[in-house]
């Protein structure tokens, strides 16, 4: 266990912000994290439950307590299953699926973070999302200690939502995820560019491991390194709008991009919406919008989060003056 006074979360986020936070807690089992949670006074709070940070805005120093999971490990439980403690690394699991023939998670290949996040945030692309193989999240309630085991069904997932953002925000502290997989291979190719990548590379019928390969090849061509290149990734969601008002927009914008939900409702790419309104690749003081994906919010250098904030409102404002639509973003704001 680590217990910090007064700790640096320039680490621990993958904007680079430099930022402090007056507590930070790791626990690395269960019993460590129902011990941390029932010696937490009011003077702790208020609580930030925090992963990789990769889906992170901190927009000043954290005033309160940063709990962080520590619980790192991978057990394949049956045929099937596959239970991770929530601080393994989220890439790690995938990888590990597509070297033993667990299939389903192919698609969600080099996001960043923590397993916990995928429980917590429903991560997601390329027309797959954790809650396709979610079965159980084992979490500790944080007002009691008591141990809890929620079905996927308990969590009400939904694009990019779940109930511990809303509902159970910071009422939990998720110690592990079990993920049913699939034996049988089926990919999945017809969403973004995998199939043109594919075809680049004269491949038809992709091996698990060929399409691996392929979404690490598009995602790092359009994703920046936060190593070298402070942000967030995805910064909004894709709004989903109803079908009245897609026609509207489609007969305004010929050929605009967008994926059918069901009959009523479609997705349009908030990406796309960004850079018709002439923000991508701008900069703003030491923030800007990334040259090669205009869903990117980027730290050029020394920002700070209110920056990255007020970037977020101005495309916001820009958004919903052409196209009638207000986005939202993806990364937790604190």
């Amino acid at each position: 266990m680590k217990d910090l006074r007064d700790y640096s979360l320039l680490k621990h986020n993958t904007f680079g912000i430099d930022v402090k936070c007056r507590r930070f807690i790791e626990y690395e089992s269960v019993e460590e994290a129902q011990q941390i949670v029932k010696q937490l006074t009011v003077a702790d709070h208020p609580l930030l439950i925090l992963g990789g940070g990769s889906n992170l805005l901190l927009t000043g120093d954290y005033q309160g307590t940063v709990l962080h999971s520590g619980i790192n490990y991978l057990e394949q439980v049956d045929e099937e299953r596959v239970t991770c403690g929530s601080g393994f690394e989220w890439d790690e699991f995938v990888a590990y699926c597509v070297g033993n023939q667990l299939y389903g998670a192919e698609n969600l290949s080099i996001i960043p973070g923590e397993v916990g996040a995928s429980a917590v945030q429903n991560i997601g692309a390329y027309g797959v999302e954790a809650k396709d193989m979610i079965e159980e999240v084992e979490a500790v309630e944080i007002a009691s200690g008591t141990l809890c085991r929620f079905k996927n069904a308990d969590c009400e997932y939904s694009y990019r939502q779940s109930k511990f953002k809303h509902e159970w925000r910071d009422k939990y502290l998720v110690t592990s995820v079990t993920y049913r997989l699939s034996r049988t291979y089926r990919p999945k190719l017809d969403y973004g560019n995998i199939r043109a990548a594919l075809e680049l590379k004269d491949i038809v019928n992709p091996t698990p491991q060929e399409l691996r390969d392929t979404i690490i090849e598009i995602r790092n061509a359009k994703l920046p390194d936060p190593k070298e290149l402070g942000n967030g990734g995805s910064f909004f969601m894709n709004p989903i709008v109803s079908r009245k008002k897609y026609e509207e927009l489609s007969e305004q914008y010929e050929g605009m991009p967008h994926y059918t939900i069901d009959a009523e409702h479609e997705k349009i790419p908030a990406g796309w919406m960004i850079e018709q309104c002439g923000w991508k690749g701008r900069t703003v003081g030491n923030v800007g919008v990334y040259e090669k994906q205009a869903l990117v919010l980027v730290n050029r250098g020394g920002a700070t989060g209110q920056e990255v904030l007020h970037l977020c409102e101005a495309i916001q404002n820009d958004v919903k003056a052409k196209f009638g639509i207000k986005i939202y973003p993806e990364v937790n704001i604190r």
